[in-house]
C-alpha cells in the first residue's frame, strides 16, 4: 500500500515526521506553531508526539 500524501493526519500519531509536507502542515496547525518551532522541537527532543508537545507547551 503506498502512502497517500492527501491524507490531512499522519498514519501514525505518535512520531511526527518532518520529511513529509503534509505532517509539517498538520502538525504545525494541530499545535498553532510554524514549522521552525516544530523542526526545533523535534531537533532538540526527538520524533515522539507527545515529546515534541511537551516541548512546545501543549
Amino acid at each position: 500500500m503506498t502512502d497517500d500524501k492527501n491524507l490531512r493526519a499522519p498514519r501514525d500519531a505518535e512520531r511526527v515526521n518532518v520529511n513529509e509536507d503534509y505532517e509539517v502542515r498538520y502538525w504545525c496547525r494541530k499545535w498553532d506553531v510554524s514549522e521552525q518551532q516544530l523542526r526545533d522541537a523535534v531537533k532538540r527532543v526527538g520524533v515522539m508526539s507527545r515529546d515534541v508537545a511537551k516541548a512546545l507547551g501543549k
